[in-house]
């Protein structure tokens, strides 16, 4: 996700929040200041000029990469959803179906969230079935009946198997958006996805280890 900017007049530091609730300070159009851009974990900081960081720092008007985003992150959260609803009765692993229930607390409300966003943009969510040709670390048709049709350690392991790739879809995905997009609330959405699914990535890899 891109860093909060730093901008540095004298001694003055004027540090962005790290909330999601927090509004990044914009440097003014004619500063000469140095502006410095802390990189992600493990890059080192850059220095930008006052005309790169205006750019750098997120808006509150979004552009097509974040509508695209959006509207495909809910196709990609509604598969999720679909595959967590059947590890109730199939899933043999306690920590799997606890981990299902956690991929819905989590991207249920995310769903209702960007459909909000759009409506608010002036845009429309996508139909529930909508196509998804393309989309990274999307399960097909055959694997998804596959999966209804499997219980046990079998349904385990497939589904782990499946909700890895659909969690590192999701992760390219963010990726993509936060060089492209511009709006502040996608940016922090796509950050948030990265964070969770990564987390939940190691704890199915450590499930896959113990079957």
């Amino acid at each position: 996700m891109r860093a909060a900017l730093i901008v540095i007049v004298g001694t003055v530091v004027a540090l962005s929040g790290c909330s999601s609730s927090a509004t990044p300070q914009t440097p003014r159009a004619d500063s000469t200041a140095p502006v410095i851009a802390p990189g992600r974990p493990g890059e080192e900081a850059r220095t930008l000029s006052p005309s790169e960081a205006a750019t750098a720092v997120p808006s509150p008007t979004a552009n097509a990469a974040d509508i695209t985003y959006v509207q495909d992150m809910i196709v990609h959260h509604r598969q999720a959803l679909d595959m967590a609803l059947l590890a109730p009765n199939r899933a043999e692993s306690a920590k799997l179906k606890s981990l299902a229930d956690r991929i819905q607390a989590a991207q249920g409300p995310e769903i209702q969230f960007m459909t909000t966003w759009l409506r608010e943009q002036g845009q429309q969510a996508p139909e529930h079935h909508a196509a998804h040709e393309g989309m990274p670390g999307m399960a097909t048709p055959e694997q998804l009946e596959a999966l209804k049709a499997a219980k046990g350690k079998d349904f385990d392991r497939m589904f782990l198997e499946l909700m890895i790739n659909h969690h590192l879809g999701a992760i390219k995905m963010s990726e993509q958006v936060l060089m492209s997009g511009t709006h502040i609330r996608v940016e922090e959405l796509a950050g948030d996805v990265n964070v969770t699914q990564t987390a939940e990535i190691r704890r199915m890899q450590e499930m896959q280890a113990e079957l």
